[in-house]
């Protein structure tokens, strides 16, 4: 059952800083796990303007419970005035690597 159990989507301008935000999640139990997948090509619009910037994506696996505390340590980590921090249920996965996400993270 992935009851309970999310992805978060979280972009970033450089490895390094993804780095940082992975590691002080994992450290503090916030996620279990976090992929760093570098090569992305972000167009978006920001203040009536075009923009064409690379980035990192970070994804990290977590509880749902536990989506606003890792939101919030995200943010305060994070370089840009507004960062895309959004959340993805999980609908179903290898249920014990499930149990895994929910064992890695604080109670």
């Amino acid at each position: 059952m992935s009851e309970g159990c999310c992805v978060v989507f979280i972009t970033v301008d450089s490895r390094e800083n993804a780095e940082k935000i992975a590691d002080a999640l994992v450290a503090e139990r916030l996620a279990a796990c976090c992929n760093l997948v570098p090569g992305l090509l972000s167009i978006y619009r920001w203040k009536g303007e075009i923009h064409r910037d690379p980035e990192v994506l970070l994804m990290a696996k977590t509880r749902r419970d536990l989506f606003e505390r890792l939101r919030e340590r995200a943010v305060a980590l994070h370089g840009y005035e507004v960062p895309e921090v959004v959340a993805l249920p999980i609908v179903a996965g290898h249920e014990p690597y499930l149990d895994w996400i929910r064992g890695e993270t604080v109670e």
